[in-house]
């Protein structure tokens, strides 16, 4: 085991404030640096990924993306549908990278032209198994 932690993901973007702007409303992240180079959004203050989900970091560069991203966030909303046409509505736009037509997700890219994928929705038998897993594992540690 390594005591190394990702403490950021970093976004190339040809205007940092832009594609923070579309995360900040995406994700309903706080903004806690910001320069014309560079903007830093983390999670919510006091909210259950605050120091634990890394830091998203747009970071100013010359040129636009011109190929398919190698990494990309998969976002899982509890109505897709719903999701995808609020991301819409809010810069993104769907685009195709391959996925075909039978795929459950939606490929997505931001003002900037970086792809993530709009995930469909946990079903109420994968949200039980994963309660009943996460109890199981609460009781196994009090009572060790």
């Amino acid at each position: 085991m390594t005591d190394l932690q990702i403490q950021c993901f970093n976004l190339d973007a040809i205007d940092p404030r832009r594609t923070a702007d579309f995360w900040q409303q995406a994700l309903g992240w706080r903004r806690t640096y910001d320069t014309d180079d560079e903007v830093v959004l983390e999670p919510p203050a006091g909210s259950p990924q605050d120091g634990v989900s890394p830091d998203l970091l747009f970071a100013r560069v010359p040129e636009g993306k011109t190929v398919k991203n190698r990494w990309h966030p998969d976002l899982r909303p509890r109505d897709q549908a719903a999701e995808v046409a609020r991301l819409a509505a809010l810069g993104a736009t769907q685009v195709d990278v391959g996925q075909g037509d039978d795929v459950s997700w939606v490929v997505m890219a931001d003002p900037d032209g970086n792809e993530f994928c709009v995930l469909r929705a946990f079903t109420v038998e994968e949200l039980a198994r994963w309660a009943a897993e996460d109890g199981a594992a609460e009781d196994a540690a009090a009572s060790s």
